[in-house]
């Protein structure tokens, strides 16, 4: 299973090509469809101003950066935690674009050249919503993931938020049975299954409510009773 690494930043405005700078990078690591312990996370003294504007989004001002370590002093630690793993961004264009500007000035090539890949959650989340608010808040509210901390944008914190709201937009992608070659195979697969031999744990309380909450923001989203109440009533 490719290693998958959730990466955001923050910058001192929105034009790298104006000279604009990485001031913050926070990555999390994805093993398994699971959130590992390992992260990266680094503020960077960006040798310039912060724009206003910027500092309304993320609080940090350039006397908060002026002791931090400066890009290419943290580059090969940073490249050496994303290297060869499957970058998953938010709006990937805008983080890239920084990226590449940053690993040029330190003479370390384009981003896509220490990555397996990039994919945007961005462009996912607006095909699974189209016609939605795909904002990272926006989908921490559709899929009940919590982030009443989040008052100011942060690297790190919004890619923790980010990981989260990644798995829960992909859970539909997993599978019992896993890529059987054919039909036949997979209803063979699941005949194998004994079914007597399964421990049926029912759902904790909480659980259900959070079940209920989940589907009540479907009805609300589809303007609609959901399939599964349906079935339930049915039976």
């Amino acid at each position: 299973m490719t290693r998958q690494v959730v990466l955001d930043t923050e910058t001192t405005g929105l034009n790298a090509k104006l000279g604009d700078r990485i001031i913050e990078i926070g990555c999390v690591e994805i093993l398994s469809r699971n959130v590992s312990d390992r992260h990266f996370h680094a503020y960077l003294n960006p040798e310039r101003d912060v724009d206003l504007g910027a500092t309304r989004v993320h609080g940090l001002t350039l006397d908060d950066l002026r002791a931090k370590p400066k890009f290419a002093e943290v580059a090969k630690t940073f490249l050496d935690f994303v290297s060869g793993a499957e970058i998953l961004i938010h709006n990937a264009d805008f983080d890239l674009e920084f990226l590449d500007w940053e690993l040029k000035r330190a003479r370390l090539g384009k981003f896509s050249d220490h990555v397996a890949k990039v994919s945007d959650t961005l462009a996912f989340a607006r095909e699974l919503h189209p016609g939605k608010k795909n904002s990272l808040d926006a989908l921490c509210e559709r899929y009940f993931v919590n982030h009443a901390n989040r008052t100011l944008h942060g690297a790190l914190l919004d890619a923790r938020l980010l990981a989260e709201c990644y798995l829960a937009m992909t859970r539909g992608q997993e599978s019992l049975v896993i890529e059987l070659e054919t039909a036949a195979q997979a209803e063979a697969a699941v005949r194998a299954i004994d079914v007597a031999n399964l421990i049926v744990l029912p759902a904790l309380p909480e659980e259900v409510a959070l079940h209920e909450q989940y589907l009540d923001a479907m009805e609300k989203e589809a303007k609609g009773p959901a399939l599964w109440r349906r079935l339930l009533l049915q039976n």
